[in-house]
């Protein structure tokens, strides 16, 4: 059992699959931060920017997306930031896959090389050169 585990972990796929996992959550890190620390400032300022709303502080002023239903605070605010996360990570990793994509058929596509076929004129050329030739070599 110990040895079917072992290949079981060895093959190609899984170690493919651990690495991914492992790049992805680090990504997914890197994207969230970018959301919160950027894209998240910028959804609260542009709804400061409506009236009525006069709080300076991004994070209160991002609360008004919240609804209080019988002391149940639904924050939509938090909703949209993971939505928006979301919508990066799969964008970036549909980059990668298709740039992958991409390289991985460019790889398995031999080269063709393809030769100019000879026109009439081509020939007609290498007859006068033959002719020529033969002419010098009788005088």
């Amino acid at each position: 059992m110990l040895g079917e585990f072992r290949e079981f972990i060895m093959k190609g796929d899984v170690l493919d699959l651990a690495v991914g996992v492992v790049i992805g959550s680090a990504f997914t890190a890197i994207v969230k931060q970018v959301v919160d620390g950027l894209i998240t400032p910028l959804v609260g300022l542009v709804i400061s920017l409506i009236p009525g709303t006069t709080n300076g502080n991004l994070e209160d002023t991002l609360n008004i997306l919240d609804v209080k239903f019988r002391g149940v605070t639904f924050q939509f605010g938090d909703v949209i930031s993971a939505i928006i996360t979301f919508i990066i990570t799969g964008f970036v990793l549909f980059l990668v896959v298709r740039a992958a994509n991409r390289a991985k058929n460019l790889r398995e596509k031999p080269v063709v090389v393809v030769e100019k076929t000879p026109t009439s004129e081509d020939y007609l050329a290498e007859i006068r050169d033959l002719l020529k030739a033969q002419a010098n070599e009788k005088n």
